[in-house]
């Protein structure tokens, strides 16, 4: 009952009444939730992520800014920037900007690779590090848009980020 009306909360007492959210109102949602730069908890975010669409490894190719859904309250020693995707077999998981301004590899978790895996009840792609225990699970907000669900092995399915196409 709890885990309802969290949900019944996250997506407006309107919409669940009508027995489901729109795609166009779940993009809107989670496009306020990034605008805001509040925090939000896995209760809240995990049904709306439910709800996205799947993405193939194609559409994920490219350089990816990245944002956390922690309200800013969680330190960033690494001064994270996003992923790079250039190929299924080729990814760069973990940028950072430099000092200088320069988005670099943060090399010391090492590579990773993508794969279109189930999550869910949806196939979608997802990241899989080379040498850690952790996969990233990705959703589609619209074409500039992913959401992202980590899963780090012995840890809560609860970190949610956000990340935006390079133009």
């Amino acid at each position: 009952m709890i885990k309802a009306a969290k949900s019944i909360s996250a997506l407006g007492l309107a919409a669940a009444l009508s027995g489901g959210v729109m795609a166009g109102e779940v993009e809107d949602r989670f496009m306020q939730m990034i605008e805001s730069g509040d925090a939000y908890s896995a209760d809240t975010l995990m049904p709306l992520f439910e709800q996205l669409q799947p993405v193939d490894t194609d559409f994920m190719l490219g350089t990816w800014h990245g944002g956390k859904f922690d309200g800013g309250k969680e330190p960033d020693p690494l001064n994270w920037y996003g992923k790079r995707f250039t190929s299924r077999s080729d990814v760069e998981p973990l940028l950072f900007t430099a000092p200088d301004g320069s988005v670099q590899t943060y090399s010391k978790l090492g590579g990773a690779q993508m794969r279109e895996i189930k999550f869910g009840d949806q196939v979608s792609a997802a990241l899989i590090y080379d040498q850690q225990p952790i996969m990233d699970y990705f959703r589609k907000v619209n074409d500039d848009v992913v959401i992202g669900l980590g899963d780090i092995k012995g840890k809560p399915l609860d970190f949610f980020f956000h990340l935006t196409r390079d133009k």
